[in-house]
């Protein structure tokens, strides 16, 4: 019986399937770690004098990004971070924790740092800013059977008034409370994170544990009273969570 192109008959299919595959699979894993890239790298080190780490494997060709409304983004290059850190290792060796040289909460350093987002509000699907105060939306409303926020006291973390709630700033791709917008005691008005915030309708008060009274005057201000931009809004949330740290020194050493 003759057999003519069987290859099959001398080759192990199974064998090359499998070394077919791991061939397939290395070559994802290093496109892969080649578009993680993107964002975040060349790393820069802890110290002035050590070099900008690319690593392996190389950095990809810079892509630009058509943006949903209008624009471009190219990456990697496309958001590069020179912002000077405001903070000096407390030791020599590489990866020694920062000690802050000025106000960490307002520098952005630790728990209170935040992204170089563009200083643009974010927009839903149909163009709309996502986040906006209610007073500018009819079509929301709070739930009758929740309590509303408006009107109350807003207590810091020593227990004292910061100010008044005057409105509610909504996230319409949720829906959500985003920020509660807090009038203090000589007029300035600031957000305040909802996630940061409990609500005591009893006593018709709000305590945001994690900054004092004192402290809501340097909570980063709006451009805009009626808009938040997406820079802005990471300050914001970073200046309160900075202050679970950073507000009292008690808090900077262990509980026990």
């Amino acid at each position: 019986m003759q057999t003519t192109g069987v290859v099959t008959s001398y080759i192990d299919v199974a064998q090359v399937t499998l070394y077919a595959f791991w061939l397939f699979f290395a070559g994802l894993i290093f496109y892969l770690r080649r578009e993680d890239k993107r964002e975040g790298y060349p790393l820069d080190p802890d110290r002035s004098s050590g070099a900008r780490g690319t690593f392996f494997p190389p950095m990809p060709e810079p892509k630009t990004f058509l943006r949903t409304h209008g624009g471009t983004y190219t990456a990697p290059g496309g958001n590069p971070d020179d912002r000077e850190i405001r903070a000096v290792p407390v030791a020599p060796w590489p990866g020694a924790p920062l000690q802050p040289t000025g106000n960490p909460m307002v520098d952005g350093v630790g728990p209170a740092a935040y992204a170089l987002r563009e200083d643009v509000p974010d927009t839903t699907i149909d163009g709309l800013d996502r986040i906006v105060p209610l007073r500018l939306d009819s079509d929301y409303s709070i739930e009758p059977r929740d309590p509303d926020p408006r009107g109350m006291q807003v207590v810091g973390g020593d227990r004292q008034v910061a100010g008044t709630v005057t409105d509610v700033w909504i996230d319409r791709t949720e829906p959500q409370i985003k920020f509660l917008e807090v009038e203090l005691a000589g007029g300035q008005t600031v957000l305040a994170p909802m996630t940061m915030a409990r609500v005591n309708s009893w006593r018709g008060q709000i305590k945001v544990r994690s900054i004092m009274s004192h402290q809501f005057a340097d909570v980063p201000k709006l451009k805009s009273p009626d808009r938040v931009t997406k820079l802005e809004e990471d300050k914001i949330t970073g200046y309160y969570a900075g202050g679970t740290l950073y507000a009292e020194p008690s808090r900077l050493w262990p509980a026990l």
